[in-house]
């Protein structure tokens, strides 16, 4: 089972993700409400997974992915986005960008991108 971290500006969100990962096996590595905080997160934690939504204040997801790509080139990161932000997404995948699912999403399309990203 995975380790995640969570990135989303909303708080209500990252407690849903860790009901939903919790219920079916993985673990909350921590969450931030930001790329900023995500970023300095991400080396203290060392999650298997990053789920990282793209719009949040200060940093942006496309951004934050960038960071952590530098950090750690290997990193896995399922990007997180609303309907109607393909071309954020067509620069998240461009940037090493694992995965993604679009909000709101099910709990077993969420499973079936951790599993996606950890069997590559």
């Amino acid at each position: 089972m995975a380790s995640v971290l969570v990135v989303d500006d909303a708080a209500f969100m990252r407690m849903s993700i860790k009901r939903m990962l919790e219920a079916n096996g993985h673990t909350m590595a921590g969450e931030a409400g930001s790329g900023i905080e995500a970023v300095q997160m991400y080396l203290q934690v060392k999650p298997d997974v990053v789920l990282l939504d793209i719009t949040m204040p200060e940093m942006n997801g496309v951004e934050a992915l960038k960071r952590l790509k530098v950090l750690d080139p290997n990193a896995k990161v399922i990007i997180c986005t609303a309907i109607g932000q393909q071309a954020i997404l067509a620069e998240a995948v461009e940037n090493g960008a694992s995965d993604f699912i679009v909000k709101p999403f099910e709990v077993d399309r969420l499973l079936a991108a951790i599993d996606k990203v950890m069997n590559k």
